[in-house]
């Protein structure tokens, strides 16, 4: 409970004695946008010119590890604030009613109107029972009038389309005077690798990963200018994060360059433009905006935010067996039958890691992975 700045009763308080600062908050989790696919971590193709653009206007997080391999992984993470449980998804379970723990219930208690938007069947892997129960309205393929649709495919609609019926959203949110916390899952970047014909430039296949991603980013970026136009926009934070990467393959189980995502939280007039290289997590996003906000709130999160002084670097990855803690570049994975492995983690020039098995146990690191995962299998209980 302390290495999670939680009290003895679980709970642990975000913000301070200042002013609240009750901004909107649009978090946009992007379908398997690995870090590697933009320029600042090494890419060659200029396949995100709008998010390399954006990186320079904001708060962007440079050692940010997503907490697994799948889109739901990614929305436990962001939603809960919790590393990631031994098995399935929260999300994926019959037992996810999570009360006042997600940071959805959190922000309506505080007043805000609260939204999550997926151009998908919502009802897809058990999107739709767990966030309408855990305090969010749910805003699907569903609630898109036909006529509004550009281009659909096998997941739902493109992204563009979301991010209209987000505008949408939005301004009817401000016109009802509340400030809105909206979280808005893409689709675009996913399999068949299809969307609208005319809209990016593209040399090779147009149905290939690094084609979508392009698209993905062009949405984003017409997303962005659009809003820019709204009377809700300066008052706005947008955080860009990915769910996953792309591919979690590599010759270990939990191979770090597969996990590395980027974050980027743009405000402008409220958030300065600064790179955070510490080690963090998904898990802190979220607690370190509310924070940033002075949203004065009590929580069980374990995420922390990250420039409080009691900040402790470190970072938790999970495959379905497989669940890993990374701390003072030791990786500690915890499996079933008791088994730990430990191994030195470097990045390499070509932005690969490399993870030797440690030559000396790392006997603190053991524990502390073991006391997080007993905390987090206690707390859905």
């Amino acid at each position: 409970l302390r290495q999670a700045g939680l009290s003895d009763d679980g709970t642990k308080l975000l913000g301070d004695s200042l002013n609240p600062l009750r901004k909107n908050i649009v978090l946009i989790t992007v379908e398997s946008l690995s870090a590697d696919f933009m320029t600042r971590y090494g890419n060659q193709n200029h396949i995100t010119p709008n998010l390399d653009r954006l990186v320079g206007q904001s708060l962007v997080f440079d050692s940010l590890y997503a907490c697994g391999n799948r889109t739901v992984r990614g929305l436990e993470a962001l939603s809960l604030c919790i590393p990631p449980s031994a098995g399935e998804s929260i999300i994926k379970r019959p037992e996810n009613r999570m009360g006042s723990l997600s940071v959805g219930a959190v922000l309506k208690k505080q007043g805000y109107a609260v939204q999550f938007l997926y151009g998908g069947d919502s009802y897809f892997d058990n999107m739709f029972d767990y966030f309408s129960h855990n305090g969010y309205e749910v805003i699907d393929r569903a609630s898109i009038a036909n006529q509004d649709v550009h281009f659909a495919n096998i997941w739902g609609v493109c992204d563009e389309d979301i991010f209209d019926k987000g505008l949408q959203v939005f301004d009817a949110d401000s016109r009802r005077g509340k400030p809105f916390f909206a979280q808005i899952m893409t689709t675009s970047n996913h399999r068949p690798y299809t969307y609208p014909a005319g809209r990016i430039r593209f040399d090779g296949d147009p149905q290939c990963r690094a084609a979508a991603v392009k698209y993905t980013d062009y949405a984003i970026g017409r997303f962005l200018r659009m809003a820019a136009k709204k009377a809700w926009f300066k008052n706005t934070v947008f955080i860009v994060i990915a769910d996953h990467c792309a591919s979690s393959a590599g010759k270990t189980s939990l191979p770090l360059d597969k996990y590395h995502i980027p974050c980027i939280v743009y405000s402008p007039g409220f958030i300065a433009p600064q790179a955070f290289k510490k080690t963090c997590s998904q898990i802190d996003v979220m607690p370190t905006l509310l924070s940033m906000l002075h949203l004065r709130c009590k929580v069980r999160f374990a995420g922390t935010d990250v420039f409080a002084p009691s900040y402790h670097p470190r970072a938790f990855m999970a495959t379905y067996e497989d669940l890993g803690y990374l701390e003072h570049n030791h990786l500690t994975v915890l499996s079933p039958v008791r088994r730990v492995r430990q191994y030195s983690v470097s990045w390499q020039s070509d932005g690969t890691v490399a993870e030797p098995v440690l030559k000396h146990a790392d006997r603190q690191a053991a524990r502390k992975a073991q006391i997080w995962y007993q905390y987090v299998n206690t707390e859905i209980k």
